[in-house]
């Protein structure tokens, strides 16, 4: 467990820090704006992150289950079609941004102030999005061929290689927004071609050309196993355009007005990611042991995987419902200055949006464990409980009646419901798996 998951929670993290470290240093230069800018474009970062995870995690879970049944001929042909998946994915996303960039912009609730900052940044981080996709895709290939290390590598290089270039290109070069969006691609395509290069020497089986070619089979169980993940990281997608705009509304209408709101909940979202990354990170160390012991029939070693993920995730998670419920106005600080409504709004929305925070490592665990072993069915319902049928609706509901609050109380709401369901459901499968 050790070898496999420090390396994915590493990897996860350096992930999750490419964005805080922009959000970091534009909030040091452009201010409060720029925040709301990064913010604005977040949601297709998340859906590189969703396309990663649908063929990374599909391809690595069909390989490691197919490696557990003695079929290498079978395995690889799950990694050269998730690769060839990836790639193609990540060229037609390009190409749709830059075809209605300033659409999707308003659409994820850009208002005219923020508009320029945002078209700006997206405009060149668009060029990034196949490698970004294969970089985090692949480094689940990487980690399937048991070298963890590596995967981790991959991500934590080009991490580094932002972290340097951004004071670079916004201080020295006054590039502003656009410097850190150049930062940001520059890292990940260093990132994806570690990747390739590590592809061409496979250890577990022998890759060749012929592999990418799709093949039906192939493509249909990898997004079969992909899907969970894949509609969990949408979902984020789809609650986070919904709550921007519902932000930008009632936050007009409120003491805060519509771009404290706005730059609040990019700065939060981020920094719950930090944590969050840790039990994803988790839960795909755990991964390839559940997969292969279940495809050996090793079920013990299934469970006790389970448990013991589950049990570290929410230790974890615990850690973060302390940090942000002592000190939330510290850490909103670490991204710039601002107003005090800034301030109030901010700590505000760490204590109460998050309060629920210390659950939150249940469901991320859960749902890979059913990919796994592969039960897509509930994989799938699961990654979907907490952000579309919980929190979606509450955040259309309850602002209704109690103005931008509403938003806030949606959240602890939606996490505390999603937590005992999901906890239910793995239980009950390693009950099963028990007899």
């Amino acid at each position: 467990m050790a070898r496999f998951a420090i390396p994915s929670i590493i990897a996860m993290l350096v992930s999750a820090l490419y964005n805080m470290v922009d959000q970091f240093f534009i909030g040091h230069s452009v201010g409060m704006q720029g925040n709301a800018a990064t913010n604005v474009a977040f949601p297709l970062t998340i859906t590189c992150t969703a396309v990663s995870l649908l063929f990374g995690i599909g391809g690595a879970a069909n390989f490691n289950l197919s490696m557990g049944r003695k079929k290498p001929e079978e395995a690889k042909h799950f990694i050269g079609n998730a690769i060839f998946l990836m790639l193609s994915f990540g060229i037609t996303l390009c190409l749709l941004v830059f075809l209605f960039l300033d659409p999707l912009l308003k659409l994820f609730g850009a208002t005219s102030d923020i508009l320029t900052y945002s078209r700006t940044y997206t405009s060149i981080t668009a060029f990034g999005f196949p490698f970004v996709i294969l970089a985090t895709g692949g480094s689940n290939l990487v980690r399937a061929d048991g070298s963890p290390n590596f995967s981790m590598a991959c991500t934590l290089i080009g991490c580094l290689i932002n972290l340097v270039l951004d004071p670079l290109f916004i201080f020295v070069f006054h590039m502003g927004m656009a410097g850190a969006a150049w930062a940001t691609i520059i890292g990940q395509i260093i990132s994806a071609s570690m990747v390739i290069w590590y592809l061409t020497r496979f250890k577990t089986v022998k890759l060749t050309l012929k592999e990418l070619r799709p093949r039906a089979f192939a493509c249909r169980r990898i997004l079969s196993l992909g899907m969970a993940p894949f509609l969990n990281q949408l979902a984020i997608m789809i609650v986070q355009v919904v709550m921007n705009n519902v932000l930008v509304f009632y936050g007009g209408q409120s003491v805060y007005g519509s771009e404290i709101p706005l730059a609040c909940a990019g700065i939060i979202s981020k920094v719950n990611m930090i944590f969050f990354s840790i039990s994803i990170g988790l839960s795909q160390g755990m991964q390839p042991i559940a997969s292969f012991n279940y495809g050996a029939e090793n079920y013990g070693r299934v469970r006790e995987a389970v448990i013991k993920t589950m049990t570290a995730s929410t230790l974890i998670c615990t850690v973060a419902f302390i940090l942000f419920q002592l000190f939330p106005r510290q850490i909103t600080g670490i991204f710039g200055s601002g107003s005090e409504e800034y301030f109030i709004f901010a700590s505000r929305y760490f204590r109460i949006f998050l309060f629920f925070t210390f659950l939150n490592g249940i469901q991320p665990v859960a749902g890979n464990f059913f990919t796994a072993i592969g039960k897509p069915v509930y994989g799938i319902f699961i990654s979907l409980t907490r952000q579309i049928l919980f929190l979606l609706p509450l955040i259309l509901i309850l602002p209704q009646f109690f103005g931008i609050d509403g938003v806030l109380y949606s959240a602890p709401i939606a996490d505390f419901m999603a937590a005992v369901l999901a906890f239910f459901l793995t239980f009950r499968q390693l009950n099963k798996l028990g007899k």
